[in-house]
């Protein structure tokens, strides 16, 4: 005897269900789009409020959590630690090519893995000299330029790099 036919409306049903599973992977891609900082929000590392330092902040954004930096080097620091890799995070700092020092605007928030950063330059940032951002290659170079920095990328930045940066006194502000 043969199976009878599923009516249309189950094939319907199990169609709209597995359809409906696709879309999943979209607003996860949306839940992982950068965050503007809030005045209160503090630094995932240290604990310090985040709103009142100059320069550029960063942020890792996963599935269901938000962990802000009050600088660029304390994302980048706190991203070099093995248990930090999560997958699937996507971390975003500030363009400083389209933001003030003093005020990074975040709707200028980039990918942290794709901007050039700016290191050996004396601008303050909350735990003292900070890694300027940008998500363009000629303005990196112009600020290096300027104030005698140098240009590297996302996976050229290690720990000695970061020490460098700040010297003792961003790890004793700590």
């Amino acid at each position: 005897m043969p199976l009878p036919r599923p009516p249309r409306l189950y094939l319907a049903a199990l169609l709209g269900l597995l359809l409906a599973g696709c879309g999943d992977g979209r607003q996860d891609a949306a839940d992982l789009a950068p965050v503007p900082f809030h005045s209160g929000d503090e630094c995932h590392v240290c604990g310090m409020l985040i709103d009142g330092f100059p320069g550029p902040k960063g942020e890792a954004v996963g599935a269901g959590k938000v962990r802000k930096f009050c600088s660029t080097a304390e994302l980048l620091g706190w991203w070099l630690q093995p248990e930090n890799r999560h997958d699937g995070q996507r971390l975003y700092v500030h363009d400083m090519a389209r933001s003030d020092w003093n005020h990074p605007d975040d709707r200028h928030l980039i990918d942290a893995t794709g901007a050039y950063y700016v290191v050996g330059i004396q601008r303050p940032g909350a735990m003292g000299a900070t890694l300027a951002s940008f998500g363009n290659q000629a303005d990196a170079e112009r600020l290096a330029k300027a104030e005698g920095g140098r240009v590297l990328r996302f996976a050229e930045i290690d720990q000695a790099v970061l020490q460098g940066v700040g010297g003792d006194h961003a790890h004793q502000a700590h």
